[in-house]
Parts: structure tokens; sequence; C-alpha cells
């Protein structure tokens, strides 16, 4: 191999993304399989110099108590004679092929380089996302299936499938769309990059993006619950004295909360103030429904809420959504209850339970 043809590989590799020693690597692994594929073995290696382009052919054999088969094994005494430290087992190599391969030999070895470099190429990139789990990435939808989506990400391709997307979503090829890179999995048909716009996480990262405070630290998210494409309760804390976390979250007239909410198809963003006090906090959860009270059990993790019955309603949330979402968020389970003093009073919730009791919530398991 000439010192030419070593420079013009490792060019190349470096236009792939990949490094020196992984081509030289490739490359002396590709002449090796051609060699061992030419003398019907499986003991030889190249080494080559990459300043030089210089190829050296070595062959190894196993020193054995009796030679059966001379290509591939030495009597202790021959090995001795390489190596006077060999004893039976050992590996022996010596440097007995000729460096000239042939034609044939060649054209194998650049056939199977061209294919680990392939292969090295896609390994770097799908390494490089798995370092990137959990970040939100940009990609632009190339083939749609019923709803299951292929994005480019440029250097690779992702699977936005279907069941990880919001109610609200609704892409068409050439579209831009953002999502969180779940995992790097393997498959029948190689690595595969799974993103997700459902997870919790994707909302949070996203407003890491929109908000510096976060960034910096000054403001924290210390708490998250969320139903996609249905509504998502964000609870922040500031660390620095004086500053309103909440209206940092949201930003100058909404504009940084606003871009999130565009961002999720129109999905309902409550954000909400950290505090130390369960009661106050479970109270805050409900909103935007107004609460009487709150009674905590700490023992169980429970709290009993008494709302007015006119709000009952908007406590529970469609489908007992707000008060599920207010159980997530704070890890309590949280019984809701009219201020109605007549149990047998029905409340304006379309539910057959009597108003004194109106929707039990429970936590994520």
């Amino acid at each position: 191999m000439s010192k030419e043809l070593i420079s013009a590989l490792i060019q190349l590799g470096a236009e792939r993304g990949i490094d020196r020693d992984a081509v030289l690597r490739a490359a002396e692994e590709s002449y090796a399989a051609a060699l061992n594929r030419k003398h019907t073995s499986g003991d030889i290696h190249v080494q080559l110099n990459s300043d030089s382009g210089e190829m050296r052919v070595f062959r190894g054999r196993r020193v054995v108590e009796e030679v059966l088969n001379a290509g591939a094994e030495w009597s202790l005494v021959e090995a001795q004679a390489i190596d006077p430290s060999a004893v039976v087992g050992s590996l022996v190599e010596t440097e007995q092929l000729s460096p000239e391969v042939g034609r044939i030999v060649a054209a194998q070895a650049r056939q199977v380089l061209q294919a680990r470099l392939v292969q090295i190429q896609r390994d770097t990139i799908m390494n490089s996302f798995m370092e990137r789990a959990g970040e939100v990435v940009t990609g632009q939808v190339v083939r749609v299936d019923r709803r299951n989506l292929v994005l480019d990400l440029q250097k690779a391709e992702a699977y936005l499938p279907a069941t990880e997307q919001s109610p609200l979503d609704t892409f068409r090829i050439g579209e831009n769309v953002k999502a969180l890179l779940l995992e790097v999995r393997q498959t029948v048909r190689g690595p595969e990059i799974q993103l997700t716009r459902t997870h919790k996480n994707f909302v949070k990262k996203l407003f890491e993006i929109e908000v510096p405070e976060l960034l910096d630290g000054t403001v924290e998210i210390t708490g998250i619950a969320r139903e996609p494409g249905n509504r998502t309760k964000l609870m922040v804390a500031s660390r620095q004295p004086g500053l309103d976390p909440v209206g940092a979250v949201i930003g100058q007239r909404g504009a940084r909360v606003q871009a999130i909410v565009e961002d999720l198809g129109g999905e309902k963003i409550d954000i909400i103030a950290h505090t130390d006090d369960p009661a106050e906090m479970i109270g805050r959860a409900l909103a935007p429904a107004p609460v009487l009270s709150v009674t905590v059990d700490e023992a169980t993790t429970s709290a009993v809420v008494v709302v007015p019955e006119r709000a009952l309603s908007l406590a529970i949330g469609a489908g007992g959504q707000n008060a599920r979402l207010a159980a997530r968020l704070t890890g309590y389970r949280i019984d809701i209850k009219s201020d109605n003093p007549n149990p047998g009073t029905q409340s304006d919730d379309a539910t057959s339970e009597p108003a004194d009791v109106a929707v039990v919530a429970e936590p994520e398991a």
C-alpha cells in the first residue's frame, strides 16, 4: 500500500468524522481479512506504517505438543528457535508472508474496507446521538406512514412513532419538528434513533431552551406533570432573592410560555410557584380553581381539599384531569370535596357522586 493511498484513506475518514487511528485499524483488518481468505487461514494480521505506507504481514502459529497442521502449528522446538520464551499453548508470530498482496486480494480488501468505513461512520454517529439522549433535537419530516414520522437529523434519520406524538400534533413532509431524543435502540435493521413528544421532560427541556434563568440556575423546575395534548402543570422556584420564578418563566407579556405552547400545538400550561408548605402547594396545584381549605395528613401523604360548590367542576377538570395533574405534581393523594353541607345535593359536575365527596386523585406510583 502506498503512502498516497494511506493519506487518501485518512482524508476520507476525516470527511466522514472517523479519526486517523480508526481508519488505519480498519485498513489493517480489511487487508488481513482478504489475506486470510486467500490462504484459507484465520491467523494473519497486518501492520501499516502511516508515514511510509509500508505494509507488514504477520502470521501466527499455535505451539502444540504434536503438530497436526504444519501450516498453523509449531512444535515447541520450532517455536523456541524463534521465541525462546515460547511454551505449549503460546501463539508465536513470524513475518513470513510477502506484503505483495496482488490485485485480487487488494480489490477484496478495498471492498471490505469500504464497508467497514461505512459501519464505523454509522457507529460514530449513533454513539454521538446516544450521548445526547434527553436533549431536544430538530429534524425535518421526510416520510409519513399513518402518523409515524421519519425525521432527517442531517447526520442520521430518527423515528417518531404516532404513540409518541401528542393528539394535537399534525405534521407534513418538509416540516421541521422538535422532539426529545429518547434513546438509540438496537433493532433487526440496526440502530434506530427513537424520539418522543409526549414525555414530560420534553416540555421541561423546551423551557430550559427558552428561559435563560433555568440554564443559569437562578430558577429551577421543582415538579412537572403532564397529559400530552391537554395540559401541563409546572412548578418553579427561585434561587435568587427577589426574583419572581413564575414571571421569569412566563416572560414579558407571556412571550416565553407562549412560544412553548406553540411548539406543543396549543397545549395548556399552568405555571405554579413552589412552596415548602404542602397545604399551600396543593392549593396552588389545583389552580385555576379557588380552594377554601386543605387538610394534609403527612403520615399517609394525602390531603382533603374543600372547594366552593360552584368551582367543583373546575377543581376536578374534564374527566378528572386537573385533580390528577395536581396529585402527580405534588405527590399527594387528593380528596376533593364541595363546601355544600348537604351530602345529597348534586353539584353541577357531571357525576353521579354526591357533592360532598367529588373525586379522589392519586399521585403517580
